[in-house]
């Protein structure tokens, strides 16, 4: 049985945190391959550090299939391509630094063409479907802690940073600089989030507000009232207790004070360590790594199952095998809190997406569009769909046809 009352915590990082910047980086390598050829394969590290950029990692534009000289020629002028959109990029972060600034930090791309090993597994031919881009464990979560169907802890500090980057971007903070991070400690009774006893959050700061220097003291009162503006009322009480730089200044930042790697803040980027996680990166993969595409299809369904009133939380696993189309496995636990038969749902919702195939899942969510730069920063799950597709997995549009399985 899960225990109703207790307390927790999640983490959330900003754009400008170093790892994020290399995250935003190789999901804009993403997006550029995307926006030219749809069915092109991107596997794209990157390692961003003081006045420096690095890409590494294997890339194929071209339909599989096709001219094998015109592929190449694609995919070399695609990678000729890319400098100035990452250096945009990072312009859009607002890293106009010293130590690192998006116009004079060297740049080096060593990315590649695709193992045809692995393509030889992958793509689909007259004797076989497309298969899964590698082996692995996804899992999607869901639950009815905040509006969003997100873990509350996570969801809150996900809002402070993006509120405090807002106000950033619009001037109406000129303090701030791009690297943060927040966490948020909640105490949880019957279940329900109930009172926020910890907030953390610390922040690269310009030296002065206004005429004075900046402190902890000082910057806590610049912030607190936007941290206050996107949390709920009444979660903050005389309790909460406030952590804001506690190591004290916070003047270098980002890639200059620390290294950033691709897909190093996993947990930010999914439930906050609310749920299992399979182990497997989103960013710089494009849709046929089943590392993105399930975990994001495993969402959608645990969303939707809560969404439909069939239970409070829902986690769901599912295995593939690299080559292979038709998943391993797929597992549903509703945390003693359904209203249907798990086993009724291990059944029923890998149909409703095709038998959740790589294939199926890219066509039923329509990944195979240049929409993943903006899931970079402040999660991938939460969000809210947009007009050009982005955050699809987070529609709700099974929940009448779930209800019917009640």
């Amino acid at each position: 049985m899960s225990r109703s009352s207790y307390i927790f915590t999640s983490e959330s990082v900003s754009e400008g945190h170093p790892d994020k910047v290399a995250d935003r980086i190789s999901d804009t390598v993403v997006d550029a391959f995307l926006s030219v050829q749809p069915e092109a394969r991107v596997a794209c590290e990157t390692l961003v550090t003081t006045n420096r950029i690095v890409l590494a990692g294997e890339v194929r534009a071209g339909k599989p299939g096709g001219s094998k000289a015109e592929n190449k020629a694609l995919t070399k002028e695609i990678v000729r391509s890319l400098e100035p959109k990452v250096r945009a990029a990072i312009k859009d972060i607002g890293y106009e630094q010293k130590g690192f600034h998006w116009n004079k930090a060297k740049y080096a791309c060593y990315l590649h063409e695709q193992s045809a090993h692995i393509a030889q597994g992958v793509d689909a031919s007259d004797k076989k479907d497309e298969g899964a881009g590698d082996q692995g464990i996804m899992f999607g979560y869901a639950c009815d802690e905040t509006p969003a169907l997100m873990p509350a802890t996570l969801q809150y500090s996900h809002d402070i940073l993006k509120k405090l980057a807002d106000v950033r971007h619009s001037g109406e903070c000129s303090v701030l600089e791009p690297d943060a991070k927040s966490q948020v400690t909640v105490r949880y009774e019957d279940g329900r989030p109930v009172e926020i006893l910890q907030i953390v959050v610390s922040t690269q700061h310009k030296k002065r507000i206004g005429l004075h220097m900046a402190t902890p003291k000082r910057l806590e009162a610049v912030i607190r009232p936007y941290v206050e503006g996107v949390i709920p009322a009444g979660l903050i009480t005389k309790n909460t207790k406030w952590h804001v730089n506690p190591t004290g200044r916070f003047e270098i930042g980002g890639p200059d004070g620390d290294a950033g790697l691709t897909g190093r803040k996993i947990i930010v980027d999914t439930y906050g360590g609310a749920s299992p996680h399979g182990g497997g990166a989103f960013s710089g993969k494009d849709p046929t790594k089943v590392d993105r595409s399930a975990a994001y299809a495993c969402r959608y369904l645990a969303k939707n199952v809560v969404a439909a009133g069939l239970a409070r939380k829902c986690t769901i696993q599912i295995s593939y095998a690299i080559g292979v189309a038709n998943p391993l496995s797929f597992y549903v636990d509703l945390h003693d809190t359904g209203e249907i038969d798990p086993a009724k749902l291990e059944k029923a919702l890998p149909e409703m997406i095709g038998g959740a195939t790589p294939r199926a899942i890219r066509e039923h969510l329509q990944l195979n569009r240049p929409i993943y730069a903006r899931t970079a920063a402040y999660g991938h799950f939460g969000r809210t769909p947009d007009n050009e597709g982005g955050f699809s997995w987070e529609r709700t549009d099974l929940a009448a046809a779930l209800k019917s399985l009640a």
